[in-house]
């Protein structure tokens, strides 16, 4: 269980480090100015207001939401590897398995 907490946390950042990267490089490629103005033009001819897709896709709204899967992802991560774990344990003893004994050398 703490091999899989330590791991999962690891991925957990792994993802924050990528999507903050992601982000910045899209951000500078002007791709979500790009897809604001298509929006815009879109949505200007109707009635309504129109969508600021800006709001949407800002980094503290997108870093949260990574945080809030990677925690999601731990905690799902974490206990599906120790019900695997148990699972294992379980089958190993009722059917039998290889044992293996470590000795030292004399």
């Amino acid at each position: 269980m703490k091999t899989a907490f330590l791991l999962s946390v690891a991925l957990g950042i792994a993802l924050f480090v990528a999507v903050a990267v992601l982000w910045s490089v899209m951000d500078a490629a002007g791709v979500f100015a790009s897809v604001s103005d298509l929006v815009t033009d879109f949505t200007a001819s109707s009635t309504s207001a129109g969508v600021d897709v800006d709001q949407y896709v800002e980094l503290s709204r997108v870093l949260g939401f990574t945080t809030l899967i990677a925690v999601v992802n731990v905690v799902l991560i974490t206990a599906l590897a120790t019900l695997g774990a148990f699972l294992y344990n379980l089958s190993a003893s009722l059917l039998g398995g290889l044992e293996l004994t470590l000795a030292e050398d004399d």
